[in-house]
Formats: structure tokens, sequence, C-alpha cells
């Protein structure tokens, strides 16, 4: 992992939300914490927005993650990279890892994956490994008679233990989270990637993947999480609270701030 490169370059954050919902208290926290961070190592900050998933992302919810920051005073540089354009990069990295065997094709349905009683940091059942077997031909053929595809990464050591072999790129879409965020932090050169605790196990995946693909490795900060009133951090599948909901009753740009810590 060439963490040397990383701490020779001006630093680089971002924040990088998915626009499947209005943002909340949470995300306006982790908007405002990069901003503060970038801000004192005299660094960018960068805003991507992370869509790869088109049944859940909307482009309404895109319009909104601006309009959202831009009245918490958030700055950011452009040009905004947004994943739903570039999936052709992300699957050149899918092939690459596939063409030396560090990941492959999962044709098993959810229920036929979850065969292990143990479970991944997400409370996930670990991959029985029925496809780790297939051979290459094998694989193929089944890609070209168009069935659906989740590709698992052939994991060792702790990573194994942890996660198994973790779906890191999705049917359809043609990416997930973990593929697309890796190539994304190396090619916008980002080298301070600051997100919520909740993140956390998900980092030995990504470095797993950068050193696959030989791509540098950032710096990581997990934060702590916004709550809610019963201790439950904040989520747009809870429906939280929204920042649109905020405004709408009141509630200003530096009442948020204030509450949050950055009301410098």
């Amino acid at each position: 992992m060439k963490t040397a490169d990383m701490d020779a370059m001006q630093p680089i954050f971002r924040f990088a939300p998915s626009p499947n919902g209005r943002l909340h208290l949470g995300h306006a926290y982790s908007a405002l914490l990069n901003e503060k961070m970038a801000g004192e190592a005299g660094g960018r900050l960068l805003l991507r927005i992370e869509d790869t998933d088109q049944t859940r992302c909307k482009p309404e919810f895109v319009d909104a993650v601006f309009e959202d920051l831009q009245w918490l005073g958030v700055r950011w540089e452009e040009p905004v990279r947004q994943q739903s354009k570039h999936i052709p990069e992300y699957h050149a990295a899918i092939l690459k890892l596939w063409d030396v065997g560090a990941i492959y094709p999962c044709f098993c349905s959810r229920k036929q994956a979850a065969v292990l009683p143990s479970t991944d940091p997400d409370g996930q059942a670990h991959y029985g490994g029925i496809c780790r077997g297939l051979s290459r031909e094998e694989a193929q053929l089944r890609l070209q008679h168009g069935e659906q595809v989740g590709w698992r990464i052939r994991a060792v050591g702790d990573l194994k233990k942890e996660w198994g072999d973790v779906v890191v790129a999705k049917p359809v879409v043609g990416s997930s989270y973990h593929i697309a965020v890796v190539v994304d932090d190396a090619l916008q050169r980002v080298t301070h990637v600051v997100r919520g605790r909740d993140m956390a196990a998900a980092t030995s995946i990504h470095r797993e993947l950068q050193r696959l693909l030989g791509l540098p490795a950032p710096h990581y900060h997990h934060h702590a999480l916004v709550e809610d009133g019963e201790g439950l951090k904040l989520s747009k599948s809870r429906q939280s609270q929204s920042l649109h909901e905020l405004r709408l009753n009141g509630i200003t740009a530096k009442d948020v701030r204030v509450q949050l810590g950055f009301a410098g």
C-alpha cells in the first residue's frame, strides 16, 4: 500500500453520500467534519455522488444533496464525480481482479449463499463457497448465458475470518460500494477518508482491494455517529428527520452547526 506517496501529496478529503434519500444530521456532521479537517490540514474537499445502486438512488435526491450542503454552507471543489457515469471503470477493475484470480463470479441466490452459521460485521451469514471452486471455463459459460452474478473476493487470513468471501460487486449495476469506492479514491487522489464509525469494519475490505489492484491506501478516520433520542444512529431507512424537514421547521444552518459542534 503506497502510503508514502499519499504523505507527499496535498491532503484531499471527500464527502461521498448516496442519493437514496434526503440527508440528515448524521450526514451534516460528516460533511462539516470533512470540511473542518480539510481546512485545518491545508487540504481540499471533494464531493462525490455514490449512485451505483440505480434501484434506490434518484435524480431528485442528487439535487437535494447539493441543496442541503449549500444551505449548510459547505464548500467543495468542482467537478463533482458521479459514480453512475463511470461504471466502465469499475467493470475494468472487476475484470482485472478476475484475471488474477482475486475474485470469482457467484451465481447463488441469497438462500443458497447463506449456509454457514458464522456472520460478518453486518450480521450476514458467511458465504458457504458453492461457486468458489468453479473453473473459469464453467463460470465464463454461465456468464455468457446471462445468469445473474455477484462477484466475491477470494478472502484469506483475517479478512476471511471477519467477512468471508464478501460480495464486492453486484448484478445489474455492475458495481458495488466496495469496488467503486477504492477505484474512485485512487482516481481522485484522496488521501484522507473521514466517515462514520459504522463503516470501520469495511476498511479491511477496502485495504485488501487496494492491495490487489495496486492502489494507494488513504488514511482512515471513523468518527462517532449522531444518534437519536433512543440511542440509535440516524438512518434514511428509519426515516430520521432530514435536513430539509428541519429547514421547513425553521431551523437554520447556524442552529445545525451549533448543535453538531461546528459553531466557530
